[in-house]
């Protein structure tokens, strides 16, 4: 949620910014709601003070004998008048909250202003795409020997999922085993095992609600009321952002860093047409998430950190990639600032992102109303919203697909890295048929 005091005290600064990302922001439209939520605070609050000076009259001419009626009657009257102000003074303030709820976060003074990825910045290239001396194929006509299928998916669910079986199926769950181990053991991630299922107030917390309810698969049961309903998970990031949810931190135990590898669902998969073969656009897929909970003042640092440990899976795996600062408009609802990792795939010639990470400053900490106490100078202990980080470390079904790729040979076999060996009980290839 964006910072009200930023749109109150400057909301031409905060039009620049979201101008950034491609998004008009309306201040006639927050004016209007801001006077009406105004004017209805200060009647309720008139009404409020006036009860309290009837009721401090009533006691007065009570103590002395006096009669008190005509005071006892006009106090008798105020609550239901005060009730139906309260009510249409929240009617007022969720109107302007909803309308808050839809406005993305102002992205980070560095970040480039343009409305796609065209206006991207490349910050690094790491590795040189390998030279194949024959035709490459793609992770689809090299998975389908190694159990790879995406018929037997289509036949039991539609479009845009697989099945694998065996040498795949190992492969898969070695490359999720080994991302997890490294980050817990090396980055010193918390591990945890989170639900696939989350209400909406869970969403709402990281932003995917109420804004893109289109892109997320609904659960529901027999019977259930639409107040209750019930939503996959597009990304652990949800549940482990809202493990901290509505608490008050400790400064001392910040940074908080918890990892999951979970199953990730999205009804929105990308364009029509674009990516429906393959792994890399699938509505059920796995993720290695990384979130961190920092300081304010710690989050512009943790976030090269966590890039960072995204970064450490691609250049063990060996696996050619590029970083890239995202263009404000490219970014995600939520995020300040984000950088991709993206990685190459010699059987499309180009570079396909495999992570993202973002530093969402406070905007996720607000809506999820998670507070950390600092002293300030004077030692006065104050509670301020920290700051949320999330990225993927990495996406599993794209790992895959690289690994598939890029150690192809000529025969139809496939390398594994020397990193996955231990996990894949000493296998050293997937042979060819």
């Amino acid at each position: 949620m964006i910072d009200l005091n930023i749109l109150r005290k400057t909301p031409e600064l905060a039009a620049q910014a979201l101008e950034k990302r491609g998004y008009v922001l309306d201040i006639l439209q927050f004016g209007e709601y801001e006077q009406k939520r105004k004017k209805m605070q200060m009647e309720v609050e008139s009404l409020q003070a006036k009860r309290n000076t009837l009721a401090k009259d009533i006691g007065r001419l009570r103590s002395k004998g006096e009669n008190a009626a005509s005071l006892i009657t006009e106090a008798g009257s105020i609550p239901k008048k005060l009730d139906e102000l309260e009510k249409k003074l929240n009617v007022v303030q969720s109107t302007l909250k909803e309308w808050l709820s839809k406005i993305p976060n102002l992205p980070q003074d560095d970040v480039p202003a343009g409305t796609d990825e065209s206006s991207n910045v490349q910050v690094k290239i790491s590795g040189e795409p390998k030279i194949f001396s024959f035709e490459v194929k793609d992770h689809v006509e090299l998975g389908q020997f190694f159990g790879l299928n995406f018929g037997l998916a289509a036949r039991m669910s539609g479009a845009r999922f697989s099945v694998m079986r065996g040498p795949i199926a190992k492969l898969h769950r070695a490359i999720s085993q080994y991302m997890l181990d490294t980050q817990t053991t090396r980055h010193n991630y918390l591990e945890c095992s989170v639900p696939t299922i989350v209400n909406s107030s869970a969403l709402y917390g990281t932003g995917q609600l109420p804004k893109f309810k289109e892109d997320l698969f609904l659960v529901n049961k027999y019977g259930q009321e639409e107040e209750e309903n019930q939503f996959l998970i597009p990304t652990s990031e949800v549940s482990l952002a809202n493990l901290v949810a509505d608490e008050i931190l400790a400064a001392e135990d910040l940074p908080l860093k918890f990892t999951a590898h979970s199953l990730c669902f999205r009804s929105e998969a990308g364009s029509y047409g674009k990516d429906t073969k393959g792994l890399i656009r699938q509505h059920q897929f796995e993720k290695v998430e990384l979130v961190q909970i920092t300081l304010p003042d710690a989050s512009d640092r943790a976030l090269e950190e966590m890039v960072g440990h995204a970064e450490f899976i691609l250049q063990e795996l060996n696996l050619p990639y590029r970083k890239v600062l995202l263009c404000a408009g490219d970014m995600g609802f939520a995020a300040a600032k984000t950088y991709d990792l993206e990685v190459w795939l010699p059987s499309q010639k180009m570079y396909r992102e495999i992570s993202s990470c973002s530093n969402c400053h406070d905007f996720q900490a607000r809506r999820l109303n998670t507070r950390v106490s600092l002293a300030n100078e004077k030692g006065k202990v104050q509670k301020k919203f920290v700051h949320t980080l999330n990225g993927s470390g990495l996406a599993v079904g794209r790992t895959l697909v690289a690994v598939l790729e890029n150690y192809q040979r000529s025969d139809g076999s496939v390398e594994i890295p020397s990193v996955l060996r231990k996990y894949m009980d000493g296998m050293i290839e997937l042979g060819a048929n």
